[in-house]
């Protein structure tokens, strides 16, 4: 068996990606290992991907082209001393463990090894995730359009400096929280208004979901989609007046900047 792809740790988000991989016919299942230190956890997503699956991530490293490590920060040291010597001289290492730099992954596996640090965000789960892809030096142009292309069959991706990587957290990573919260409050408002809470969510949430797809699918810039939607003397320009007043735009950059500050603090 050709082995393309070794996953560490089938949590959620290694899951979803390679999921994503799979259904993208990018990788074959037969050539992809699935590794966890929960037996159930490892079988369950060999099962559905109909892949090989294994506790022993030793082995499932052994031979692959790529390895995926979707371990939690914590426990990452620990996991990769255990397998790195079994890494091949040009397999790819890919993490996606939050905080965790190339400097601290390329310690834990050799200077010399190919090894590109990923944000992804939740999205991925449902095929509309946003990842920054930062590689070493040692991954060639080719390489990181592959690893692109990779990441794109579950959302989209962009190839970003490590030194961007808090402004990532900032704008991509933590803001499915943010976005939720504002989603809350218009259902909030639409229940003071009389509608039931059901249907508030779907209203919000529809809302929210067509206009990043009407801006990412037409490259128009928000201010200009603000402008078109609000008439003089209109119920928007009146509802943006008192977001205006209210602070809104001062909180989010605000919160947003605390979500990179307290990644730089990690």
């Amino acid at each position: 068996m050709q082995k393309k792809l070794a996953l560490i740790g089938c949590g959620n988000m290694g899951s979803a990606i390679v999921k994503g991989i799979v259904s993208a016919g990018l990788i074959a299942p037969d050539e992809i290992v699935v590794s966890d230190v929960a037996a159930a956890s490892q079988e369950r997503l060999a099962g559905e991907l109909g892949c090989t699956g294994t506790c022993n991530n030793t082995e499932a490293v052994d031979g692959a082209e790529m390895v995926l490590i979707a371990v939690k920060p914590q426990y990452l040291d620990d996991v990769v001393a255990g397998f790195a010597p079994a890494l091949g001289s040009d397999t790819l290492v890919i993490s996606i463990a939050a905080g965790v730099t190339i400097a601290r992954l390329e310690g834990l596996v050799g200077h010399d090894r190919k090894i590109v640090r990923v944000m992804p965000n939740l999205p991925a789960m449902v095929l509309a995730g946003m990842s920054s892809l930062t590689p070493n030096a040692n991954v060639s142009p080719d390489e990181i359009v592959y690893v692109k292309r990779l990441f794109e069959s579950f959302g989209r991706a962009e190839v970003v400096p490590e030194h961007l990587i808090d402004a990532v957290i900032a704008a991509s990573g933590s803001s499915p929280a943010y976005v939720c919260v504002f989603i809350e409050a218009l259902a909030d408002a639409a229940v003071a208004e009389g509608m039931p809470r059901a249907q508030a969510y779907t209203f919000a949430e529809q809302a929210v979901l067509g206009t990043a797809k009407y801006l990412l699918e037409t490259g128009t810039h928000p201010a200009v989609l603000k402008d078109m939607v609000s008439s003089p003397a209109g119920t928007t320009i009146e509802a943006v007046a008192a977001l205006e007043a209210g602070g809104m735009r001062a909180a989010v950059i605000d919160a947003a900047r605390a979500a990179a500050q307290r990644n730089r603090d990690m």
